[in-house]
């Protein structure tokens, strides 16, 4: 059987010079979205000075009347900073190591995924998946980010299924030998990073352990799915940043032939990828709360979806709820998805498009309990999967529902830190 090609690949990475780190890399731009007081604290320690915070649009942002104002300032920021020659150039894999909030470090490596091999579909076969259910409309405000961008700043990172640590593990005990290229607290009080650039040597290394997970024999072994095409690079956080990428680079291909358009850079997108079984990663659920409805109304109709028990139920799905009045947990007897949080999305999509209002996604049961305080507003406290379950459901079952799960707390998140000229 021919080899797969390649998917994920070293860069040529972009990092600032003679500026402060720690001013420099802001949480990404999906994090917070209910709260503009974190927002306005970063814009208020940022200042002037060279900053990823100038180069992104908060997706707290994204609706307001003046979003065209600030994607055209993001893009002279991009295009002011490489011309004034703020960055040198690391063309290799970066090493990273994250030492979160609670003191645990998390390993991952900085490359480029080829969008070639990437496909954020249900039922794709592409060795790089959507993990969970991608919302087409959430993509054009994003794409205008970035269809003028000169430069990507990554928040994308990519899970592979290793559970004997043979990629990542090794380069721990071997970075002392490495170039370190940057080390650093975090702003916000959300822990530091150090990375480390591999040499051509340890690259390759790496590249054949990879090549090792992507083995039809290794794959037919270990999730049971003889003849299964390819999967080794699930998505964890940043499917629609990188679905976004991958809309503009089909844009770009329309627009010239196929011998530029499999050279030009945008063919690639800066990403992260971590051991799905590394020590420090959790999985924890993303709750929901939604704004601007009746409770009462919202849970009556609720009732009349699905059958529903009050309380906790074994082998049923249950969740809690929390409203300005009071809270309760409910199981749904008669579910319509193998998840919990897929059964409530369900119902809650069909509510929503019938009486209107908003969902928001939170990290977090206190951010859930404090914002669904307010009058208008219902939250759920939901379970989470586990994360073993992660690739086998997506080979076997497709895509999750969207928002299913997260990777740790919003402080934990990938900081934007890393550019890559796309143009």
């Amino acid at each position: 059987m021919m080899k797969p090609e390649r998917a994920f690949l070293p860069g040529n990475i972009l990092l600032p010079k003679n500026c402060d780190y720690t001013k420099w890399s802001v949480v990404a731009c999906d994090q917070y979205t209910s709260e503009p007081s974190y927002w306005d604290a970063v814009e208020q320690f940022v200042g002037n000075d060279p900053s990823t915070y100038h180069m992104i649009v908060p997706e707290i942002y994204l609706e307001d009347p003046n979003v065209s104002d600030r994607i055209a300032a993001v893009n002279r920021t991009m295009d002011r900073y490489l011309n004034d020659g703020l960055f040198e150039e690391v063309s290799s894999f970066v090493y990273t190591e994250r030492t979160l909030k609670n003191g645990k470090i998390r390993k991952g490596l900085i490359g480029v995924i080829d969008l070639e091999a990437y496909d954020y579909t249900k039922g794709a076969q592409s060795m790089v998946r959507a993990t969970e259910g991608t919302v087409l409309e959430r993509i054009p405000p994003r794409v205008k980010v970035r269809e003028n961008a000169s430069l990507e700043l990554p928040h994308i990172m990519i899970l592979i299924d290793d559970p004997s640590g043979s990629v990542m593990e090794p380069l721990y005990d071997q970075k002392h030998s490495l170039t370190k290229v940057y080390d650093f607290p975090l702003m916000m009080d959300s822990g530091k990073i150090a990375g480390y650039a591999l040499t051509s040597d340890l690259s390759e290394q790496v590249l054949g352990r990879l090549d090792r997970l992507a083995d039809p024999k290794v794959l037919s072994q270990k999730y049971q799915a003889e003849g299964a095409a390819p999967f080794v690079f699930a998505m964890g956080d940043g499917n629609h940043s990188l679905a976004t990428a991958k809309t503009c680079y089909e844009n770009l291909k329309k627009t010239m032939p196929e011998s530029e358009y499999k050279k030009h850079p945008a063919r690639y997108a800066l990403a992260e990828v971590v051991n799905l079984h590394d020590d420090s990663l959790e999985f924890e659920a993303i709750h929901r709360v939604v704004f601007d409805v009746d409770p009462k109304h919202l849970l009556s109709e609720l009732k009349k979806y699905y059958t529903i028990e009050e309380g906790s139920r074994e082998g049923a799905q249950s969740f809690s709820y929390i409203t300005p009045n009071g809270s309760g947990m409910l199981s749904i007897l008669n579910p319509s998805s193998n998840l919990t949080v897929g059964s409530l999305q369900n119902f809650l999509d069909a509510y929503l498009k019938e009486n209107g209002g908003r969902v928001d996604y939170i990290h977090g049961e206190d951010v859930v309990e404090k914002l669904a305080s307010e009058e208008g507003r219902i939250g759920f406290i939901l379970p989470c999967m586990r994360k073993d379950e992660l690739f086998q459901t997506v080979l076997t079952d497709g895509v999750l529902p969207r928002k299913t799960f997260s990777m740790g707390h919003a402080e934990d998140k990938r900081f934007y830190l890393e550019c890559r000229k796309i143009k």
